[in-house]
């Protein structure tokens, strides 16, 4: 598929109207500077596009939280660090909530809340 479809196949799962979810990828692509990217396939983009195209994907139907597992774990250090200010801009556009599993500590500093764990227990 390309970005694009890739992007769309959630709203057609959930069967969403097509124009307003065509008006809102494109939103997204924007908002993710991919834009230029819409008929490219995954293996026509850099690792840092193909992350924002997922990113595009997992809010593509609004949903009120968004879990991440290690989304950064592939990206070297400057797309990482994007990828990390694109998801607070998104939280305050989109007024949606990122639950983020992550092994970097610079990230997990910087979140409005942290939740540490150990041996399958949280510490603090």
């Amino acid at each position: 598929f390309t970005a694009l479809e890739n992007v769309l196949l959630p709203t057609r799962i959930s069967g969403r109207n097509e124009k307003e979810s065509l008006e809102k990828a494109y939103s997204l692509f924007e908002d993710l500077n991919i834009a230029h990217r819409l008929h490219h396939k995954p293996n026509e983009m850099s690792g840092g596009e193909a992350q924002r195209t997922a990113v595009a994907r997992a809010l593509i139907n609004s949903p009120k939280i968004i879990f991440a597992d290690e989304p950064t774990g592939n990206l070297d250090s400057k797309n990482a660090d994007d990828l990390h200010q694109l998801f607070f801009d998104l939280r305050d556009k989109y007024n949606q909530t990122f639950v983020i599993v992550t092994h970097n500590t610079h990230l997990a500093d910087t979140t409005d809340r942290k939740l540490v764990m150990k041996d399958g227990q949280i510490i603090y």
